[in-house]
């Protein structure tokens, strides 16, 4: 008898900041999973808490990374991807925060929905402690499939989609290393629809309804709750990303852009401290318009081993 294919290689990244009890249970959800994971690359982002004696207590499959200072979600996913491919040889990446807890079979779930397809991102049901889909990570379906791709899609139980979120995200690692890392310059919010429409422009990603995780955030909120000072990243990184980003088409950017202005809209007239967003905004048009991220290998530079890899990464 012919043998079975080998399972895929999986390396699990996790960004770490100062929650290590919802990180331990991370871990352990991690270290349960029916299709188990080749390592789990932790990356701890300057905790002040015990984050980083969580990871290195929590067995060999974990892999940890600590950084000397807090670079942000983008930052920290950039290191870890770069420190995944550089040390752990993944076929896939599975991305997620540090309060994202995985039901047992999210990434069975996930596996099996691309398996023998053309889909290189797949991401999953991100539900709140309730069983509500989280609207916070609610993925964007792709315009204009084709009824072909719809109708593939949905024999897999899954749905085309144009973007996807940091909060449980698998990507495949030869188009990791074709389109590059997250900007880290983002530090936090859009560097997600950033990353995966830049994977996904040109390719086909799927939303995989039947992989859940739990997304443990304080409040279910969507994008246009009150965001208070964080408005300034939302502003600077939406016009770093339609102004200067190749991963959406100039159509796209129209209808993406239009989409993020009613955004901002709603979020100023349901604010209860609209003098904070409007110093946001300002500071974020600045910044959007004057100024554009740096390279990675300058953004994260001095980190040691993430620094590294990261390099490497780049310059491939």
């Amino acid at each position: 008898m012919p043998s079975s294919p080998a399972a895929p290689r999986v390396v699990a990244v996790v960004v770490a900041y100062n929650r290590r009890d919802l990180l331990a249970e991370v871990l352990e959800a991690l270290a349960g999973q029916t299709q188990p994971l080749a390592r789990v690359v932790v990356v701890d982002n300057a905790s002040t808490d015990d984050s980083a004696d969580v990871a290195r207590t929590a067995g060999e499959l974990v892999d940890l990374v600590e950084l000397p200072r807090n670079t942000g979600g983008a930052g920290g996913f950039a290191a870890g991807m770069a420190v995944a491919l550089a040390d752990h040889r993944p076929d896939w990446l599975w991305l997620m925060d540090d309060d994202t807890v995985p039901t047992p079979t999210a990434l069975a779930e996930l596996l099996g929905a691309v398996a023998g397809s053309d889909a290189v991102v797949a991401g999953s049901r991100v539900e709140w402690f309730d069983g509500t889909e989280h609207p916070m990570n609610t993925p964007r379906p792709k315009p204009f499939a084709s009824a072909a791709e719809r109708a593939a899609a949905d024999a897999r139980g899954a749905m085309p989609i144009r973007s996807t979120s940091f909060v449980s995200m698998l990507v495949r690692t030869d188009v990791v290393r074709e389109v590059g890392l997250p900007i880290a310059d983002y530090f936090i919010w859009n560097d997600d629809f950033e990353y995966s429409t830049r994977a996904l422009r040109g390719r086909r990603g799927l939303h995989v309804p039947a992989s859940v995780v739990v997304h443990k955030t304080r409040v279910l909120g969507s994008t246009d709750a009150d965001p208070g000072h964080r408005f300034y990243y939302e502003v600077r990184n939406k016009l770093w990303m339609f102004r200067r980003s190749a991963s959406l088409a100039p159509w796209e950017k129209a209808l993406y852009g239009g989409s993020s202005v009613l955004r901002w809209l709603r979020t100023g007239i349901r604010s209860g401290d609209r003098a904070t967003l409007a110093d946001g905004w300002r500071r974020g048009w600045r910044d959007g318009t004057r100024f554009r991220p740096r390279p990675n290998a300058d953004a994260l530079a001095g980190l040691g081993r993430a620094s590294d890899a990261v390099a490497a990464v780049e310059a491939s």
